[in-house]
């Protein structure tokens, strides 16, 4: 019986010394063996390890690919122009002693922060030596590779290994974005102005080109029409005055007639005429004031003769001796309402 209670606790002691004695690590971790803080021992294969109990103890570091999400990080491009880029890098832990030997007992957390001093250092440098315009295009991938490799450089010495470095967003300051988008608008109303003022500049020389155009084509046709107007004219005044030699009584008789009928169709109730005017004379004899003398001098027809028509040379001439517009008017005649 007492040796059974002797017996107990040795037992106990020896299978908790045994199960202290013995650590797993998993296949996704690396694990360190201290002791009193120093490294003993390094295992980066998956498995059982084993250890000195209460001595030494394990330390497990995670092996697989890490992310690192930074702060915004305020640059200054070589143009001056200040941006707030967001960025993140992927890295793990390449070599776990040196690991421990950089960053102590505060393992992963004091890594990580260090990591981003790094990285926001080797941003500013690298997208300092650039224009925003470079950042904001195409080149950004590699922008984003000399970042990476300069960080690199500088984890190695953390038992870090840096894989990758992306900028995630690049925008301007808030009080900034107001400055930016008031000189684009301006820009673009420039643009905008300068579009209008050349679209003005083209319309007010097709303008200019078709008044040109319709200057020469109306002063054109009215050369043409005052030509045929002057032919027409002259054709005119000698059909006038062949008639005119022809038959100079006839002549003045048409000419009376057409003015008695502008008149008529003119509406008018009353003429005011001198007292020896010429103009009423074919209304009291077919042949006139002179005419008439004339005739009564003359010899009187033969008996039995047919007599002459005397609207036969009117018959001839009336056709050619047609009222042009604005033709001529009695010269004795003054006319009132």
């Amino acid at each position: 019986m007492r040796k059974s209670i002797v017996l107990l606790p040795v037992l106990l002691v020896l299978l908790v010394t045994g199960i202290s004695s013995v650590y797993i690590v998993d296949e996704r971790q690396k694990a360190l063996v201290l002791q009193f803080g120093q490294i003993v021992k390094v295992q980066e294969s998956p498995g059982l390890g084993f250890k000195i109990p209460f001595i030494q103890n394990v330390v497990r570091y995670d092996d697989r690919i890490l992310s690192r999400d930074l702060e915004p990080l305020e640059v200054t491009p070589s143009d001056d122009r200040r941006l707030i880029v967001d960025a993140f890098a992927r890295y793990r832990i390449a070599d776990v002693e040196q690991f421990r030997q950089a960053v102590g007992a505060g393992g992963e957390e004091i890594a990580a922060q260090r990591l981003d001093g790094i990285l926001r250092t080797v941003t500013r440098n690298v997208l300092g030596t650039v224009a925003s315009n470079d950042i904001l295009s195409v080149d950004r991938a590699a922008l984003m590779l000399r970042i990476r490799n300069g960080a690199i450089t500088q984890a190695e010495a953390l038992g870090i290994e840096v894989i990758d470095v992306r900028l995630k967003r690049t925008d301007l300051p808030a009080e900034n974005l107001n400055a930016t988008y008031e000189r684009m608008m301006a820009e673009r109303q420039r643009e905008a102005a300068d579009e209008i003022a050349r679209g003005n500049e083209a319309a007010q020389q097709t303008r200019s080109a078709a008044d040109r155009t319709v200057v020469e084509l109306v002063s054109d046709a009215q050369r043409q029409a005052e030509i045929t107007r002057g032919e027409a004219d002259a054709e005119r005044n000698a059909i006038f005055a062949g008639a005119f030699g022809a038959d100079p009584e006839f002549f003045e008789f048409y000419r009376s007639m057409t003015a008695y009928q502008r008149f008529a169709a003119q509406g008018r109730s009353s003429m005011v005429l001198s007292p020896d005017s010429e103009f009423f004379d074919y209304l009291g004899s077919d042949v006139g004031r002179d005419g008439g003398a004339a005739t009564a001098a003359a010899d009187p027809a033969p008996a039995g003769a047919d007599a002459a028509p005397a609207a036969e040379p009117e018959a001839q001439l009336a056709p050619d001796l047609a009222p042009a517009p604005g033709g001529a008017q009695p010269d004795t005649a003054t006319a009132s309402n």
